[in-house]
């Protein structure tokens, strides 16, 4: 089996879905307001939290049933998602939101 015959089971590809609509909510909310301080967490933050902490599970279920058939195409799926999770917290990270 193959990455890319891999990308297409849910649990590999939604957890990449997940990281795009986390960056994409994250630049949409500094492009409106940028890098500002808040007393409560907005929407913003609320939806990005739950598209990184509902990508733990997803990860742990795709990695358990695929890593014992294709381990090679398991590590470089699972090697994309860390890609895409770190893509999406960095922004957090270096502007200590």
């Amino acid at each position: 089996m193959t990455a890319r015959t891999l990308l297409k089971q849910p649990t590999a590809f939604l957890p990449l879905t997940m990281s795009a609509i986390a960056i994409a909510t994250l630049l949409i909310h500094l492009a409106r307001f940028g890098v500002t301080r808040e007393a409560d967490e907005g929407t913003a933050a609320h939806i990005w939290q739950l598209m990184m902490g509902l990508q733990v599970p997803l990860i742990a279920f795709f990695a358990i049933q695929w890593l014992p058939r294709a381990p090679r195409a398991t590590f470089l799926v699972l090697g994309l998602q860390l890609l895409f999770a770190l893509a999406a917290l960095a922004p957090v990270y270096l502007l200590h939101l």
